[in-house]
Parts: structure tokens; sequence; C-alpha cells
């Protein structure tokens, strides 16, 4: 199957296919996770028959996987409207639910449509860790509780478990209530930024110590301490990193908001159109920011391509490293992820440590007084 996958994604990529869109049908949630990244007011969300009109244009497009997230994607009345009707398309469809709003019905209905899977957030196994977090009381109890009704029903689901500070110690937990219930179990190490740029919930990431601990334990990735261990491949060579793209946002993959504008991922907030204005496919090929994402390789990154972390260790999202200021810079947190897997510092870190140097020694000039300046410079040197 993974095979199969691959195989279809190189042949999209050949033929300029997006061949996998994430849809957002709200950001509206019953939850207020401490981490989110969402403005949770509605701003004017594309109705029914506008989402309907956009599957079609996605399906005619060459879109394939679908997946269905938010905000709280039942908290829309035409929720099970619009996942029938892309289902009718063939979409093969994932959903992104806190499953709070999951009774018997519709977890029935859910098995009915054949989806190729559920993910479902869980921040912890204890109600007081993950109730915190989600600023909804019960929460917990009544996600578990649909979890058990889809597994009953034949539904594959997958829990979601975000590490930050407030639940690091509880994912061991977590995922033995997956296994206990049957579900599947992923963890993410990241916080994202809010899309409007706001960078203050970053303080929530765990800490370097905890995000080794993480990636040494064999449990969660199958990796031996000698495989995370293993020193950086080097830099690609000049002719792979020419044809080597930085992941697949705008190249196989989009995402679309609730509000109908079009983005390379939805870690990648640079916009590119809007499907109220334009046709989907039309944004999909014609637009010039889509465009410009679309012609970046490994070659074009002045940083990175330099890298000795370019040959695998690294995981780089350009969305990450646009929110930082510049799509084909370095993401600070993809540097730090790589540091700890392997104990070497980026080119990225060496930079920005520089950077800091040097913003060091600029301040102590601007701060010294003519006599002292050139005392306090030698003694900083």
């Amino acid at each position: 199957m993974i095979g199969l996958v691959q195989e279809m994604s190189d042949k999209a990529q050949r033929l300029g296919i997006p061949l996998a869109v994430q849809l957002d049908l709200t950001y509206r949630c019953n939850e207020r996770c401490v981490h989110c990244y969402l403005d949770h007011d509605d701003h004017g969300e594309m109705n029914t028959a506008e989402i309907k009109e956009l599957l079609d244009q996605m399906a005619a497009a060459g879109v394939f996987f679908l997946t269905l997230s938010g905000g709280e994607i039942m908290m829309r009345r035409d929720f099970f409207e619009i996942v029938e009707h892309a289902r009718r398309l063939s979409f093969c469809v994932k959903l992104k639910t806190n499953a709070v709003m999951v009774r018997r019905s519709e977890a029935d209905r859910l098995q009915a449509l054949a989806l190729d899977s559920v993910q479902i957030s869980v921040y912890s196994h204890r109600a007081e860790v993950h109730d915190a977090i989600t600023k909804l009381p019960g929460s917990l109890k009544r996600t578990i509780a649909a979890v058990r009704l889809l597994v009953e029903r034949g539904v594959k689901v997958i829990f979601a478990n975000v590490l930050m500070r407030e639940n690091f110690q509880d994912y061991p937990g977590v995922q033995a209530l997956a296994a206990e219930v049957g579900a599947e179990f992923t963890i993410d190490p990241t916080i994202t930024p809010m899309m409007d740029g706001d960078r203050s919930i970053l303080n929530l990431n765990i800490e370097r110590a905890q995000l080794q601990q993480v990636f040494r334990d064999a449990s969660i990735l199958g990796t031996s301490p000698e495989e995370f261990c293993a020193p950086p491949g080097g830099p690609p060579a000049a002719e792979d990193a020419q044809k080597m793209l930085p992941c697949s946002a705008g190249h196989t993959f989009c995402y679309v908001s609730p509000y109908g504008d079009v983005y390379p991922c939805v870690q990648f907030p640079l916009p590119t159109g809007n499907v109220r204005a334009s046709r989907f496919l039309d944004i999909w090929k014609h637009s010039p920011q889509m465009t410009e994402v679309r012609s970046i390789t490994i070659s074009d990154l002045p940083v990175c391509s330099t890298c000795s972390h370019g040959g695998g260790s690294c995981t780089r999202c350009p969305g990450l490293a646009y929110m930082e200021g510049n799509m084909r810079g370095p993401s600070s947190q993809d540097c730090e992820k790589s540091f700890v897997r392997t104990g070497v510092e980026t080119a990225g870190m060496l930079i920005r440590r520089e950077a800091r140097s040097i913003a060091g020694l600029v301040q102590i000039r601007s701060a010294a007084s003519p006599d002292s300046r050139a005392e306090s410079l030698q003694n900083c040197l």
C-alpha cells in the first residue's frame, strides 16, 4: 500500500496534480485548547453549496486524498451532508475531530461512510490534564466514549497526541490507552504559531531534554539509540539539491480554509487565492505565489543547502520558515529537532548564534562610553 501511494505521489508530482487537500470546514470549536493556532470566531464560512461546488472542482482537478478538519468539524450542521457528498465523489476521506459530539447515531453514520480514518486529539490519559488543555470539563470522558463506539464499528481511529509542557509526561499513558481501546497512536512535538503570526504559544513547546527523550523512545519511533545518535550525513550533492523539493506543499498538496482561502499547507499561511473569486484549479496552476513555492528546490535554500543535516535527519518545514520571515530560510524549530536527533548543530543554529554574538558586540559598542568602549569590546572578545 505504501508503494502504491508513493507511486501515486510521484505521478501527481510529474503531472502537476493536487493529489491531497486539507479542507477546514470551520474554525469554530467546542474546545479552547491552549495550544490552538486558530481564531475561533466565524468570519464568513463557506456555505453548504459553496463547499459542495469546491469538492466538485477538486475532484475534477484530480484530488484523491481529502482531509476534513477544523476547528471542530461536527459544529457544522451540514457536516454529514458534506462528507456524504465527498464520498460520492470517491475521495479517500480522513477526518480530524475531538469526537466530543459523537454518539451512537453519529458513530453509525461514520461507519456507513467507509472513511479512511478518524484522527482524534487525546492529550492525556488523565482527565484533569486533558480537560485543562481543552478547557472543556468532561471532554476526555466524552472523547474516549466516542472512540470506543467507533472502534466497535470497525472505524480506524488514530490518537493524535500533541506534546507540550503540560502533558509531556503523559504520552506513555496515552499510548497505553490507545492500545487498550484498539486505536493507533501518533505524537507531534511541534507547537505551531498562530496563523496571524503570533508566536507566543511556542512557549508551550517541550524542553530540549524532553524532546530528546521522545526521539530516543524506541516504543514510539521504532528507532534504536544507535540509530538516533548517528551523525548527519552531510549536505546533498549539488546535482541532487537542484532536484530535491522542500516538501509536498504546493507540489501535490494544499490547504483550503473555511473562508475559501488557498494556501500551500495548513502550516504555510502564504495566501495564493480564494475559491470564491477563482476556480480551485486556476489557483493551483496559475497563482504567482503557488508558482513561486513550486519553483523552490533545496539548492535555492542558501543556508539549508549547505547544512550537514540535509542528507536526512532534518524535517525542515518551509511553512514554519515562512512564519519566521523567510520561506527559503531555516526553521528554528526543525533545526532544534534535528540537533536533538544527532547532537550536531545545524547550519541555521550556527548562523543564529553568530548573529546573536554580533548583535551583542553592537550593543556593547553602542552602550559603552567613548573612553571604555575599546576595553569593553576587548573583554567581550
